[in-house]
């Protein structure tokens, strides 16, 4: 017999997720995104809902989502995500709605249609991307952007008496009676990565359930953005934007 015939046993420990395109993705080396986007695709097959559902990206990085998961999509003006969303679930209630948005889109010039949809308690959920910067348009300063932390519109750091405080937006959304649950997690480690996947599959579980808006932040990083190594950016990620944006449940009903 040759080796080429012997049979092993196969021991597969990771695979692509099926509804994950094969298009070769934009984002810079390091990028959050990517992670997350791998999260979706999984749990929305592992739901077996990939034909049952509906997603809105918004202007952002988090345009180009609907290049690399196979479901349907509509692509949004800036910030109207929620809005959009809004429609899409009330025209087909029996269907997963979800909106992928990031900070600069959902906490600047989305703020109205964000908290007017979880107000309303929208059956959607919404997957925030939090990396406290305008990461496409060239890492200008965003409504979440820390104190101190510099970008190119504040190149000396951002200022408390020029630029106001950082926005913790979640922590607004928290507190409308028409969000369900509301939580902030992250996805540089393995644990995190996991603990981000079951806060996803909660979220749009309570999408089909009709238990009212979700929100599941992911403190990320953009190392593009920030001018920093990715290991750099994870590192600095924990050490500044964790402790002021804290993990885990803001709210679970």
């Amino acid at each position: 017999m040759k080796p080429e015939d012997i049979k092993r046993p196969e021991n597969k420990v990771y695979s692509k997720p099926e509804l994950l395109n094969d298009n070769p993705m934009h984002y810079c080396p390091g990028c959050s995104h990517g992670v997350v986007h791998k999260l979706v695709a999984e749990v929305i097959k592992e739901m077996g809902v990939e034909n049952d559902t509906i997603a809105v990206a918004p202007v952002g990085c988090a345009v180009f989502a609907y290049k690399y998961i196979d479901v349907d999509w509509i692509e949004a003006a800036h910030g109207r995500a929620p809005a959009v969303a809004t429609a899409a679930k009330r025209l087909n209630p029996e269907r997963l709605v979800f909106t992928y948005q990031g900070d600069g889109d959902l906490a600047a010039i989305g703020t109205a249609e964000t908290i007017h949809a979880a107000n309303r308690g929208e059956n959607i959920a919404i997957i925030f991307i939090n990396n406290a910067i305008y990461g496409m348009t060239g890492g200008q300063m965003a409504p979440t952007t820390l104190e101190g932390q510099k970008t190119a519109t504040t190149p000396y750091g951002r200022r408390i008496d020029l630029n106001g405080y950082p926005l913790k937006i979640s922590d607004l959304l928290a507190q409308l009676e028409g969000t369900c649950y509301v939580t902030r997690q992250t996805v540089h480690t393995p644990a995190s990565v996991r603990k981000a996947k079951a806060a996803i599959r909660k979220a749009f579980e309570n999408s089909m359930a009709g238990k009212g808006t979700s929100i599941v932040e992911v403190v990320s990083t953009c190392n593009s953005g920030w001018k920093m190594s990715p290991e750099k950016a994870n590192e600095w990620m924990v050490e500044n934007m964790v402790p002021f944006y804290p993990l885990g449940d803001l709210k679970n009903e």
